[in-house]
Parts: structure tokens; sequence; C-alpha cells
């Protein structure tokens, strides 16, 4: 789970559009890293459920997983984005695509702080380089592939929001087996979230499925340097 991130926040998106341009999807991503911030190897793991509603208004869920033997919680954020959006682009069609996150590192990074680290030659403010440059190039190039259009959303984890508690599952998880998902797998969410609210665990509702009207698209992502993925 995040530990927030560094270099300022943002509450809404910027420069939104209003109105999904293409089919919506909901995706709800966590990470995880066993020992974060410890010296030696530290595992993690990312994981995501996605939500996709049919034109006769079935649910659709899928879920993700990836796991890194030696890592820490803001390269499997990053990790999570790119994962979702590879498998998203392999569908060969754009999407409307509301990506929920507790980490702000990535929520915040995505809505702001790129554009200025394009800018500035991919180097911060304080001019030091960019750590994680080349995860946040390929973030920024998953989704610019499929051509998606996002809203970066940002949740606070460990308060029972049911996607995200679901997503930190799968994330953890991952972390510990170190294992992946063959790409998108049948999701065990509803399976999960039934045996949460027998022990007592969970009692809120999940998120409803987002409403296209409602949809504010982030800013375009700025482009990253030809060729290097």
């Amino acid at each position: 789970m995040s530990r927030g991130a560094r270099e300022g926040s943002s509450d809404g998106p910027q420069g939104a559009s209003y109105g999904a341009s293409y089919p919506l999807v909901a995706v709800y991503a966590d990470e995880s890293c066993l020992g974060n911030g410890r010296k030696g190897d530290n595992p993690g793991g990312a994981g995501g459920l996605i939500e996709y509603r049919r034109a006769d208004g079935t649910m659709v869920r899928r879920d993700f997983w990836v796991s890194e033997p030696s890592t820490t919680n803001n390269r499997m954020a990053l990790r999570s984005a790119i994962e979702a959006f590879a498998a998203l682009s392999a569908k060969g069609r754009r999407f409307s695509v509301l990506f929920t996150s507790d980490s702000r590192y990535l929520v915040d990074g995505m809505r702001d702080w790129v554009h200025g680290w394009a800018r500035r030659g991919w180097r911060k403010a304080d001019n030091k380089p960019v750590e994680n440059v080349e995860l946040w190039q390929q973030a920024i190039a998953a989704v610019a592939g499929g051509g998606h259009e996002v809203q970066w959303n940002w949740v606070r984890g460990h308060v029972g929001h049911p996607q995200n508690e679901y997503a930190n599952h799968l994330a953890t998880h991952a972390a510990a087996a170190q294992s992946r998902s063959p790409g998108l797998a049948a999701s065990r969410f509803e399976a999960w979230l039934a045996e949460r609210r027998e022990q007592g665990k969970l009692t809120t509702e999940p998120d409803p499925f987002p409403s296209s009207d409602r949809f504010a698209a982030d800013r375009a992502l700025p482009e990253v340097p030809a060729g290097r993925f």
C-alpha cells in the first residue's frame, strides 16, 4: 500500500473533458512491497481488478497481478498501471478508463508531475534525475499506445473500500508467492467479498460502476522519447 507522495498532490482532474469518449472501464489497482525500505531484497507485487459493463448490463470482472523479487512500493504502483493498460490495449480498442489507486505517487505523478518532468528533459524541479524514469515512461507508453483516455482517481487505503482492499489482496499474495497472472484472469472478487463479509471484516458496499457522463478525462500525457520501448 502507498505511503504517500513527495512532490505535492492534486484533488481533481486538470484540463478535464467531461463524458467518456469510448467504452468505459473501471480499474482498481494496488501495490505491495514486503519489507519496503529495508536493506536487501524486498519482494513486491501489484494487482488489480478490472470492471466492464456489457451493453446488456452484465458486469464483467477480471483480475491481474504481477511480482518482482526486489522492488519498492513506488515501483510496483507503476507496474500496476503498466500491466493494466497493456492488458486493455491487447483488446485492440480504445477505452475510457477510470483508474483508482491509493498511491499518491502514481495518481499525482500521472496527473501532474510527468508534464513538468517531460518539459525539463525528465528531470525534477531541483534538476535531479527522476527516479524510476523508465517505469514512468513505460506507464505513459502503455496508455498512449492504446489511445486510451484516463481519469486518475485517488482513494485512501486501509479504510474498507472493497475494490481497493481486493486489489491489495491480489498484490500482497503476488508479492508473497512471487507469481503473475496469465494475462487477465476470471475474477474472484465476489467470492472474496462474500467471505470477508461472513468473517465480519468488510461491511462497505462496492463502488457502483461509474457513469459515462460523469467521467472526466485528465489531460493527455506527454510524449516519451521515440524508440525507447
